[in-house]
């Protein structure tokens, strides 16, 4: 069975969930996947045009069973008609998607848009399924918001199964009367570093506390400032993009540092003695199960983190220091650099939750019809 799929981010993009999803769909079917890179499905606003493109990081190579189409759109498609607009620049897209679909194939949605719903008026098409990862129209404002929201209903309501990435997800598209599954995030076990990681935790050592991802509205540099002060003998490390100005009295122990490739930081993490995952609790982080989490306890590290989204429910889980307010951040840090787990017991986390686990789990609900949670 071979898969159309219609990513919310460009294949040449750091390695997110929508390329792991398409690397193990073709593990496991060794079938050709048609990857439809993204198009602008909001108006454009001030800081798109003020705004200077991102020098490009690592180009993800692109395999021979995966064929790349980018679609042509104004940036219109919050207006109403504008499908029938952007039709007209869809026509030699369609057009492939039908020549592609030779045969059993599957469409995948991963964002939600007008051509996404005309894509699912093909009768080409043996199944499909919506990837839902976020809360899509909170990324959103306005007349945007409101269309993004529509669609994402249509798209839910049209599909034959919905995936959630947390659980926050799945209880409101259940609520909408959806049929959705759990399927939690992951991460890429075949491409962490060997154990032991070359740094141990010590008493004498100074520890490094840090940060691998965007720093965005969502980043809390609250805590960021808290620790830091907290610590002052310690380094806090960021790592990534930053969108938007940091605050001006950062403490001298916080270092921001440019974003890697997803095996540089990786490799990055390797020497961090505290995995952070300082997000603020808002629309967007309520429904968000981070990758980081997984990357960082695969590396034996623990995690202190926020109370938002999927990391509500780990209050429990081994490794997990969870902060209410930046009073508490003191004494979960000295818990978590007094916490260590026998390497047997990372290397069973690692099995549990890589990308191979989890969606061989999603291609049997999506290709076989089972049901239950997915996690």
């Amino acid at each position: 069975m071979r898969l159309v799929y219609l990513s919310p981010v460009s294949w040449h993009s750091f390695t997110q969930r929508p390329h792991e999803l398409v690397r193990q769909f073709h593990a496991v079917t060794q079938a050709q996947v048609l990857w439809i890179d993204p198009y602008p499905t909001r108006f454009p606003n001030i800081g798109d045009l003020l705004a200077q493109r991102s020098p490009q990081g690592p180009r993800e190579p692109q395999p021979a069973w995966l064929t790349l189409a980018n679609p042509r759109a104004l940036p219109i498609e919050p207006l109403p008609g504008s499908g029938w607009l952007n039709r007209l620049l869809w026509r030699d897209l369609v057009y492939q998607v039908r020549l592609f679909a030779q045969g059993a194939t599957l469409l995948g949605i991963g964002k939600p848009s007008r051509l996404a719903l005309q894509l699912l008026r093909e009768e080409v098409f043996a199944s499909s399924f919506y990837d839902v990862m976020d809360n899509v129209p909170a990324f959103y404002q306005g007349w945007s918001r409101r269309s993004m929201s529509r669609r994402q209903h249509e798209t839910a309501r049209a599909v034959n199964i919905t995936l959630a990435s947390c659980s926050a997800l799945q209880q409101y598209w259940q609520r909408q009367r959806v049929h959705t599954q759990l399927l939690l995030n992951a991460c890429s076990t075949e491409r962490l570093p060997e154990l032991p990681l070359p740094r141990c935790r010590t008493g004498t050592a100074t520890p490094v506390f840090g940060y691998v991802g965007t720093l965005a509205k969502w980043f809390d540099w609250d805590f960021v400032q808290a620790l830091a002060l907290a610590f002052p003998a310690a380094e806090v490390r960021l790592i990534g993009p930053q969108h938007g100005a940091p605050p001006t009295n950062l403490p001298a122990n916080v270092r921001r540092l440019p974003a890697l490739s997803h095996q540089a930081a990786l490799q990055a993490m390797a020497e961090f003695d505290v995995g952070l995952i300082p997000f603020k609790q808002n629309d967007l982080t309520r429904f968000v199960d981070p990758i980081k989490y997984y990357e960082y306890r695969a590396l034996g590290l623990p995690v202190v983190s926020t109370t938002f989204g999927e990391m509500r429910t780990r209050g429990k889980t081994p490794g997990v220091f969870l902060s209410e307010s930046p009073l508490d951040i003191p004494g979960l840090i000295r818990k978590a650099l007094a916490f260590s787990e026998p390497m047997a017991d990372t290397l069973l986390f690692r099995e549990a939750n890589s990308w191979a686990t989890r969606f061989g789990l999603a291609h049997s609900a999506i290709l076989h019809g089972m049901t239950g949670p997915l996690a």
